[in-house]
């Protein structure tokens, strides 16, 4: 049966990259949306519970700027009624602070301008999730908004700075840091957006430790969202 997975995209060069052949190989059919080309009122007409997953992906927008951006708040509302539905949602980055809007929590700007291959630190309830599978490895970061963590929802993994992962049982995914980047992905944002990092990391020290994490970090990924995804399409 050909299952169907709506994905939430902010920017062409931030899209599935790594999690499309994951996606595919369990049978979804993916449709994409670019959002900040859609016509007002489009995502509010949508069925929330129509599709099988929905995908949000990460963005250079503030979850926090609807004002400026209006397709935020209108994905902000539809992750809120797909919630309430308890239908399956990853949410990456700004996808992951999005859906905290959603649940009721807050996003901003934080104090660190995280960057590059970032180990992170699983929770005991990480430690027993598909999380499992990023232990010990070096995750690609590149962000500076955050969120506060949801009431109702379960913490899985941390870094000093920030919190990375959370769930709502088995249907709800949400992470800070980027399963989907692979090569091509994390040559494009060095190229566009090195110059503007904050954090005392050149482009070069990022292609350097691309070369020594990218491939761990593809694979931790690929069995993270794969396992993930099996414990609701089982």
């Amino acid at each position: 049966m050909t299952r169907r997975v709506l994905v939430l995209r902010h920017d062409p060069g931030i899209g599935l990259g790594n999690v499309r052949g994951t996606l595919e190989s369990r049978g979804f059919a993916i449709t994409t949306l670019d959002t900040p080309a859609l016509e007002p009122g489009f995502l509010g007409a949508l069925d929330p519970g129509e599709w099988d997953l929905l995908v949000a992906l990460g963005g250079t927008e503030g979850a926090y700027e609807g004002d400026q951006h209006p397709y935020l708040d209108a994905e902000i509302d539809l992750l809120a009624k797909r919630a309430a539905l308890g239908k399956p949602i990853l949410a990456i980055c700004l996808g992951a602070q999005q859906l905290a809007m959603a649940l009721g929590a807050r996003a901003y700007r934080g104090r660190v301008h995280e960057v590059g291959f970032v180990p992170i630190s699983l929770t005991d309830a990480g430690e027993t999730s598909p999380l499992r599978h990023i232990g010990g490895t070096a995750m690609v970061q590149w962000h500076h908004d955050t969120f506060d963590l949801p009431d109702g929802v379960e913490l899985l993994a941390s870094t000093p700075d920030y919190p990375q992962a959370y769930r709502a049982g088995p249907w709800l995914l949400a992470v800070q840091f980027h399963p989907e980047v692979d090569e091509q992905i994390f040559d494009g944002w060095v190229a566009r957006w090195s110059s503007e990092l904050t954090s005392g990391v050149s482009a070069r020290d990022l292609l350097e430790a691309k070369e020594r994490h990218l491939d761990a970090a593809q694979r931790a990924s690929r069995s993270m969202v794969g396992e993930w995804l099996d414990g609701f399409t089982a």
